[in-house]
């Protein structure tokens, strides 16, 4: 009985493993999908067809290796625990090329990936229940060294813009 139920138990964990990942997977997914065709109909054909296509790829680093054994684990206290997911983050942050990390910085990385990223936020951003423009301009300018006069800015801005409506407050 013992073995059993701690198959029924390793099963339920994957499988709850499985469903967050594939629900943001799939988040994200939807924004490239938006974005793409909004950037598609604005003339920029070339970055909307791959920001779709990357769309259908992203993440899926995260089902296999080190980062399928420790980016969904629980905060912990046991120092190896600590250490193999911050192995895992840097993996995922080097492999896939939506993330600043992996171009030396947020201002080296080419649209597509600039694009790829701001759907990930906004995806992230509805997960947690956060505001995504405030997010961007409180942290993710600090954490990845940028202003609101850089250039880098305007785009991300931009593509927020595309992908976000507008309040109330803004419509006319």
């Amino acid at each position: 009985m013992k073995k059993i139920d701690r198959l029924r138990k390793e099963a339920e964990h994957t499988m709850a493993k499985v469903r967050a990942l594939t629900r943001h997977i799939r988040n994200v997914e939807d924004n490239c999908l938006l974005l793409g065709e909004k950037l598609i109909l604005n003339g920029e054909v070339e970055l909307g067809h791959h920001l779709i296509a990357n769309g259908f790829v992203h993440d899926s680093s995260k089902f296999f290796g080190i980062e399928w054994d420790f980016l969904s684990i629980l905060p912990t206290k046991e120092e190896e625990t600590k250490l193999k997911l911050k192995m895992a983050i840097i993996h995922h942050n080097q492999t896939n090329e939506h993330h600043p990390e992996h171009w030396q910085g947020i201002k080296n990385m080419p649209s597509v990936f600039v694009a790829e990223m701001v759907a990930d936020w906004k995806a992230r951003s509805e997960e947690f229940g956060t505001s995504l423009r405030e997010w961007i301009d409180e942290a993710a300018t600090k954490r990845f060294g940028f202003t609101k006069e850089d250039d880098i800015y305007k785009e991300i801005i931009k593509y927020v813009d595309m992908l976000c409506q507008k309040s109330f407050e803004q419509i006319k």
